[in-house]
Order: C-alpha cells, then structure tokens, then sequence
C-alpha cells in the first residue's frame, strides 16, 4: 500500500479527518494512489507546487486552506507517536509551534534541537561537524503542531526552510514554542537502506500501525487470497505476499520478505530479506538477498542481488549475473 497511508491512518487514530497534502512531484501518481482519502476515513485535499518552495514554503502554500491548530509531518517519516499526547502537552504549555524531538545514539546526521529546563526551544543546530561538541541527542523528528496563523510569516515569494528560518524565527521573537520527546517508534525513510528497514520493522510489528497488513495470516506470512504457491514452494513468516503473485516450484520466500502484487518467481528461486515491488520477474533458481527491486524489473535465471543493492523500476538483470555492493 502507498506509504502516505500510514501517515493517513495515524492522523485518523488522533482525530485528525480533513488532511492538505503540500505536493510538487508526480502529484498525478498521488492522486492515482490516494484519491480524495474516502477509503482510508479521512478527507484530502492538494495543493501543488508549481515550482519548489522548500520546507516552510511548502507549508505556506497549503495555509490558505489551514485553521486553527494543524499538525504538519515531513511526507518521509513512519513512525506511530502519540500525536494526541503531542496535542495534550501543546495545549496545556499554551504553546504556539510544539515540535516532535526523538533522541537518537549519534544525533551528527542530524540537526540537532536544544531545549531549556522547562522543554521550550532554544536554539536549532546543523548537523554538527567531527570536532563540536554534541550539546544534546534530540532531534527535530519532522512532525509539528502549529498555530496556523503563524504561517502567515512565511515568505510567498520564495523557497523557504522551515527549519533555518521560520523555527528559529519564532525563538527569537519568543514565541512559546517547545518540544515534545513522547518514546515511540521513527524511521526517516528518505535512502533505499532506510526504506528497507522499514519494511523490516513493520514486517517484524515494531511499529505500531493502525492499517492491518494486507492478506490474509498464514503461517506468520500475509498472504494474498489471489497468490498462487506452487505445493512445495515455501513462504517462511515474517513476510507478504501480494495479489496475483506466482510462486513456482520449490521456490523459497523469506523469512522477510516483501513480494509485491503480480510479481512472478520461478522454481528454485529463494528472496530473503529483500523488497519486491510490482510485476517483478525472478527467474529460475536466482537468489535475491536484503535488496529492493525496482517494479517490473526482470531478475534473469541463476542470477544474484545481494545485500544493500537496488535495482531501479525496469531493470533487467541477465541470466547469471551477480550485483554485490
């Protein structure tokens, strides 16, 4: 299912129905995925970008629409916090921009987000470099609670980041702003290692989503009514298999693993750990190992993919071939 469908279902679970979607690429793709919400109970709307306007101006082409209080995520975060407690703590501070801080083990990739002793923002950092000291390990963790008024101080008129401008913006002329650290699971998934991972997690139920996985449970797998498995072929369980996929003789599929809907695996074939989009194509015997394979690819017989690959839509990979990183 489309990823921004996690994000829809987790802003359902809080209350949130009437949801603005700031888009400015393939906009044709998300609507053809997504529609106008009614199927996942909430109600979208777009507005497009017609050239890009960054983090915050993004946002501020969206704020006609907006009133009130309004939660803004990064379109690339899975995550389930508990964005009722998240409302609770901006409410009862009288906070005007209240923003998810996660802490993280080495918070360098990252811009950093201090805090004083009563959780008000203080000051945003860059990602630090080698030799600066690291002074906290939260970080901004892409989802806000924002006075929609307070948009009105965003340029119109071109690109701006809501990150190095509008935040600190607001500290500077103290207007209450702090941070909420609720424990929660997070993944930024914006590199195809991420990405993966998080397919990982959710195979494994790190995460907790409202949306059920699609399928039907067997065996530890979710697997569709309208696969087809041939008698010996084996699907070992964390994993997914999707509408009118082909599982062939003695074929192996997992553990996880993701196939996606009418994808077709040749006997002998053996995917572990790896993310197959649709209609991809494994030939005889080719073994797919912890990668992700681009939609309608073709993965030739007795051929390898190995861990950390990733194989763009189309791809064609000749029979025997071997892709190692």
């Amino acid at each position: 299912m489309p990823f921004l469908a996690y994000q829809l279902a987790l802003l359902r679970e809080h209350g949130v129905t009437d949801i603005i979607l700031a888009c400015s690429y393939r906009v044709d793709d998300v609507r053809q995925a997504l529609g106008n919400g009614e199927k996942l109970g909430v109600r979208l709307r777009y507005v497009i970008e017609t050239e890009p306007l960054g983090t915050g101006g993004g946002v501020r082409n969206a704020a006609d629409l907006a009133r009130g209080t309004v939660f803004v995520l990064n379109g690339d975060v899975l995550t389930d916090a508990d964005l009722t407690a998240m409302r609770r703590l901006h409410e009862a501070r009288r906070s005007r921009t209240t923003i998810f801080l996660m802490p993280v083990p080495d918070p360098r990739a990252f811009g950093l987000v201090e805090l004083d002793a009563e959780g008000r923002l203080t000051r945003f950092r860059e990602k630090p470099t080698a030799d600066e000291p690291i002074t906290t390990n939260t970080i901004n963790a892409g989802i806000y609670l924002i006075d929609a008024a307070l948009l009105d101080r965003i340029p119109t008129d071109r690109p701006v980041s809501i990150e190095r401008e509008f935040f600190p913006a607001l500290i500077t002329d103290g207007i209450p702003s702090y941070g909420w650290t609720g424990a929660a699971y997070w993944r930024d998934i914006g590199s195809p290692a991420a990405y993966r991972e998080a397919q990982i997690d959710l195979l494994n139920g790190r995460v907790r989503s409202p949306l059920p996985p699609p399928g039907e449970r067997r065996d530890g797998s979710w697997i569709s009514p309208m696969a087809r498995l041939a008698p010996d072929a084996r699907v070992t369980g964390p994993s997914q298999v999707g509408s009118g996929v082909e599982v062939g003789a003695r074929a192996r599929v997992g553990p996880l693993a993701v196939v996606g809907d009418g994808c077709r695996i040749a006997e002998d074939a053996c995917i572990e750990g790896s993310i197959l989009w649709e209609g991809v194509s494994v030939g005889r015997g080719a073994n797919l190992r912890d990668c992700v394979i681009g939609a309608r690819a073709r993965i030739g017989a007795h051929a390898r993919v190995g861990p950390g690959v990733t194989l763009e839509s189309g791809a064609d990979v000749p029979d025997h071939a071997t892709f190692d990183r």
